[in-house]
This record gives structure tokens, C-alpha cells and sequence, in this order.
């Protein structure tokens, strides 16, 4: 067995990138060596019209599975690799199709709508697909006289209401790393640091998202951290986030909010895992033609939306 130095592996990396048309997508929440051997660093809402758009051959996805499942049925004619095909998202798992079909049985006149994190087969029984960063613009659209289901996140959804005021029949599911984030951790963050600024992900909970004076999504964490005056800035979300905002904005201070925000499954893909997977085509993500063609209604109707709410 050869071992490779790092340098050697993402050189191999580079090459194969080349030989074989391919790509390689990174959420904001995975490790700082595998966001910078990315060609896209992003949110969930960021890679997902990525995915759409690239002309590559081959997309080597540096996510959880629902996020490789999304660039699947935006794209059946590329190749999509995991590079983990353990990395599952337990806020999705949280969400079953045939409870989800229960829940719509009994409001048959709902729209029902699903955070992206959610599986494949939940989207095939959704009207629409939302992301924190469009999830409120996205139900304003929404006609006042009909009822809205939520699935999976109850957090980002009690957000949601809040900022929309509309009351929704919410899933009893949520990302078990933001619910760790407590207003006793952000408290003490602020009492240390009192003039820092304070962005919080939407997939917290209420009592936090009260304690922040923005509610971001990922990607418009990156946004308010390049145009904020403030030098330091608390950030109550996954902690694989502190490295991109600090590598993009090196002037300024970036604290977590608590060490114990971390994603397990999140960190699981390393350098090695990466060039393995492109080296072999390993760990392809497939979806049924079946349930493809009815999950990929819901993911094009957000992006179409999504673009006519960013002009």
C-alpha cells in the first residue's frame, strides 16, 4: 500500500478532476481541508443550483446524502459521488414518506412543504422544497387561505411562522447539533464578548434565535460577515462554519458558540475519502426514475421561485 502525503493527494485530486470532467461541491459545514480542495464552497440553496447549472460530467458531493440525493435528481445525466456514504443527515432520517402521506391525508387541502434537508421520498410527496436562506419568502408566496405542513424541522419552521406569521402544522423534526446550542451558551458568549455581534442559524431553537441579531442561513452568514463593521462576531451554528468565514475575512474575529455544535457525519469526509471516490467512482448516488421525477417538481419549483425572489 502506497501512502500519500496531503500535497500528493490533492494533486492526484487535481488531475483526476481534469481526466474525468468532474466537480466537487462542499457545504459550509464540512472539514477546513476538504472546503479548500472545493471548487464551490456553499449552502444548501447555493449548491443545489450548482449542481443544476455545471457542465461537469462527474459531481464528487462533500455533503450528507440528502444533499448528493438533490444534485441526482437535478442532474440524472452526470455522475454523482459521496465520498461517505455513511454521512446521513439525522434530522431527514427524522421524516418518514408514509407518516408524511398520513399527515397530508388528514389536511387534504394543504401545501405541504419540506426543508432540503429532507430524503428523497419526503420530496416526492411535497408541493415545494424551501432552504433557510428562502424559506420566508418563499410561504409569503403562499395564498393566506391555505394551510401549510412543514416537514421535517420544527425549529426552522417555528422561525418561519414568526417571520411570516402564518400559523403551519409543523413535523416534529429537528438537527440535533443546533438543538445542543443553548440560550445559557449564547448568554455566556455575549457576557464575554458584549460587543461582538450574534448570527444564528434558523434550525435553532426560538429561545436562541431571541438572544441574535440576525437569523442567517449559511451562506448568509459569508454575506454579513463581509459587510458587518463589527470585528467580532459570535456565530451559534455548525462549527465547521468558523473556517470559511474567518479564512474569507481574516481582519476580523469569529467565536463559536458552543464546541459541542458539531456534526459528526458532517466531519466524517476527509482528502482521502475524496480522491478514493473520484479515483474509483465509488459511491454513486442514484434515485429512482419514480420517485426522481416527482421529488425534482418540488426542487425546481424553489429554485424557479428562488431566482424571481433574488432579481
Amino acid at each position: 500500500m502506497v501512502f500519500l502525503t496531503e500535497k500528493e493527494m490533492i494533486d492526484r485530486i487535481n488531475i483526476l478532476k481534469k481526466e474525468k470532467n468532474a466537480v466537487i461541491l462542499t457545504h459550509n459545514y464540512q472539514l477546513g481541508e476538504v472546503q479548500d480542495i472545493a471548487d464551490f464552497v456553499g449552502d444548501s440553496l447555493e449548491l443545489s443550483i450548482k449542481a443544476a447549472d455545471t457542465d461537469a460530467e462527474v459531481i464528487v458531493f462533500c455533503g450528507v446524502t440528502f444533499m448528493a440525493e438533490t444534485a441526482y435528481i437535478l442532474s440524472p445525466d452526470k455522475t454523482v459521488l459521496l465520498p461517505r456514504l455513511e454521512s446521513g443527515c439525522p434530522m431527514a432520517d427524522m421524516a418518514d414518506v408514509t407518516e408524511v402521506r398520513a399527515l397530508k391525508a388528514k389536511h387534504p387541502d394543504a401545501i405541504t412543504i419540506c426543508y432540503v434537508n429532507s430524503t428523497a421520498d419526503v420530496k416526492t410527496e411535497c408541493d415545494l422544497c424551501v432552504t433557510s436562506a428562502n424559506a420566508v419568502q418563499i410561504v409569503n408566496t403562499i395564498p393566506k387561505d391555505r394551510e401549510i405542513i412543514f416537514v421535517p424541522d420544527k425549529n426552522l419552521g417555528a422561525f418561519v411562522e414568526q417571520q411570516t406569521g402564518r400559523k403551519m402544522i409543523l413535523w416534529p423534526g429537528f438537527c440535533p447539533t443546533h438543538m445542543r446550542i443553548t440560550p445559557k451558551d449564547l448568554k455566556k458568549r455575549k457576557m464575554e464578548n458584549p460587543n461582538a455581534a450574534v448570527i444564528v442559524h434558523p434550525e435553532a431553537r426560538l429561545d436562541v434565535l431571541a438572544l441574535a441579531d440576525e437569523a442567517l442561513s449559511t451562506g448568509g452568514m459569508c454575506r454579513f460577515a463581509k459587510e458587518t463593521d463589527k470585528k467580532t462576531i459570535i456565530v451559534a451554528t455548525e462549527m465547521g462554519m468558523i473556517y470559511r468565514l474567518q479564512k474569507e475575512n481574516p481582519d476580523k474575529h469569529f467565536i463559536p458558540v458552543s464546541e459541542q455544535a458539531i456534526c459528526p457525519n458532517m466531519k466524517m469526509t476527509r482528502i482521502d475519502d475524496v480522491l478514493n471516490s473520484l479515483e474509483n467512482m465509488q459511491n454513486k448516488i442514484t434515485v429512482p426514475d419514480a420517485v426522481r421525477i416527482k421529488a425534482k417538481s418540488a426542487i425546481t419549483k424553489m429554485i424557479d421561485l428562488s431566482k424571481k425572489l433574488m432579481k
